[in-house]
């Protein structure tokens, strides 16, 4: 089986441009979805507290798991380490589509080594850019357990007003839903990719190893 996983993070892409990515990788490959987790709950929380997430791999033993970036996964170094390990333990098949790269238990370590460091360069890289005060993360919101409900309405072309008496919810505070979480692009959007041959050698190539700080000593007499 095919599956997917969306994880919002507001200091990296949001879940319509993830989606759109990984339904266009889908496509082109030839891997219809099975079973696809959007997960507007978790945002940046350690996996210790993400039960539903780790329900889901867990149910989802030898599927192949489609997702945009390894960030999606986890943007805690540790937690990333840990998601790695068990998924492959699972027999899981990784695709991360942004890198054009497939990690599973065959794969050269040196490639899961190099996925973690990268997602290391780019928290320093975004630690360094930071300037005030952080933006906040996403509320959670009522409708989120209706989330998968909702995305079916829209791609049979339910109006807003047909999918609040369905829910059985005010239609003005679903439309804010739909927008906020840009839902109608999420259902109805793709994108293309482009293939990279090299990429695995690509990515072990941008390793950064610590090197020496030059260090002026003063002469003593």
């Amino acid at each position: 089986m095919n599956i997917t996983y969306i994880r919002p993070d507001k200091n990296f892409d949001a879940a319509y441009e993830q989606l759109k990515q990984v339904n266009a990788y889908a496509e082109l490959h030839n891997m219809p979805i099975g079973n696809e987790y959007i997960d507007q709950e978790s945002q940046n929380q350690r996996i210790d507290y993400r039960t539903k997430v780790v329900d889901f791999f867990r149910e989802n033993e030898g599927a192949n798991l489609i997702i945009y970036d390894t960030w999606v996964l986890s943007s805690h170094i540790e937690d990333l380490v840990h998601m790695f390990s068990c998924l492959l333990k699972r027999r899981i098949e990784i695709h991360i589509v942004k890198q054009s790269i497939i990690i599973n238990p065959d794969s050269n370590i040196m490639l899961g080594l190099a996925l973690i460091d990268q997602l290391r360069q780019v928290l320093l890289l975004n630690e360094s850019k930071a300037i005030g005060r952080p933006k906040g993360s996403r509320s959670s919101s009522k409708f989120d357990k209706h989330h998968d409900i909702i995305i079916g309405y829209i791609k049979e072309g339910k109006s807003v007003s047909a999918m609040a008496r369905l829910l059985e919810v005010s239609r003005s505070s679903l439309k804010d839903y739909i927008e906020s979480r840009e839902l109608k692009n999420v259902a109805n959007d793709t994108n293309r990719i482009v293939i990279n041959e090299d990429a695995e050698d690509q990515i072990i190539e941008q390793i950064q190893c610590p090197t020496p700080k030059n260090t002026t000593q003063k002469e003593t007499r």
